[in-house]
């Protein structure tokens, strides 16, 4: 624990993994995450307002089972737990008027300043409508990293002074808005996770997925020549079909149950090819 700062009413710091929600853990949950830190595993800061709407969903799925084998360490901010006053106070009213609330820059400051003395450096990434759009591409960056953050807005946004003081990459879902950045997050997070060694039960589910790279995380040359590889263009994934052969007069296609292994990854990759033209035109690109 950080020494308290020396103020009237002293910040509730965050006590440890899904902190803001979960103050205490059990012994096994503590040393598996002890374990992933000397392992060095990728780390994600959450800073959000409600860690609790998080935790259920960062507990299931690939994402719970990479946490409990010690794939990746997850840890929830409730930055609220920074604020300075009574009554943990961490929006006010925007100057120059105008509707709605904006997030104070003291309690998000401080939680990064905070965290970055705990931690060090972290790849520090805001979620917020006017950021880029995030991409598969940008998920295997980031499995490159050791620690990453996410800060999830709310109400009309943040502080410019936040932006400011701290070298930020502003990451969007899209043109649309959400009610803050807690479902973006948790898509960055799931995106990341799954790609890395060992999250999946078939490593190539997510070299093969749509608009990813075609390489596994990490890889970066070429298999043949040992040379630095030039990314290859996105790619689009192929139709997939599973039991029963027949469902309501639609079969599988013949190739697939040829055992040819050549001749299905050219059908597949024709089918990747035609699926991702389809989407362009639709979309008039």
């Amino acid at each position: 624990m950080p020494r308290p700062l020396t103020l009237r009413y002293r910040p509730v710091y965050p006590a440890g993994p899904f902190s803001g929600c979960t103050r205490t853990g059990s012994p096994r949950a503590r040393a598996r995450e002890e374990t992933a830190r000397r392992h060095g595993v990728p780390f994600f800061s959450i800073l959000t307002l409600f860690p609790e709407a998080l935790e259920p969903y960062l507990r299931a799925s690939i994402v719970g089972s990479a946490r409990e084998r010690g794939l990746a360490r997850i840890e929830l901010i409730d930055f609220r737990d920074f604020a300075r006053d009574r009554h943990r106070t961490v929006d006010d009213r925007p100057f120059g008027g105008g509707p709605g609330m904006v997030l104070r820059p003291e309690p998000i400051v401080e939680c990064v300043e905070w965290l970055e003395r705990r931690h060090g450096e972290f790849r520090k990434i805001m979620l917020c409508p006017t950021g880029r759009p995030f991409t598969q591409g940008t998920a295997e960056s980031l499995t490159a990293e050791e620690r990453i953050l996410l800060l999830c807005g709310r109400y009309e946004g943040f502080d410019q002074r936040i932006a400011e003081l701290f070298e930020w990459e502003a990451i969007s879902l899209g043109e649309f808005v959400l009610s803050g950045g807690e479902l973006p997050a948790l898509a960055v997070t799931e995106a990341v996770v799954r790609l890395l060694d060992g999250a999946l039960g078939n490593e190539r589910s997510a070299v093969e997925d749509s608009f990813g790279s075609g390489r596994a995380a990490g890889e970066t040359r070429d298999g043949a020549t040992g040379e630095r590889a030039e990314p290859p263009p996105p790619i689009f994934d192929h139709p997939h079909y599973t039991r029963p052969r027949s469902y309501r007069g639609r079969a599988v296609p013949e190739v697939l149950l040829s055992g040819d292994h050549a001749a299905i990854a050219r059908w597949r990759r024709k089918r990747a090819h035609e699926r991702g033209e389809h989407l362009r035109e639709s979309e008039g690109k």
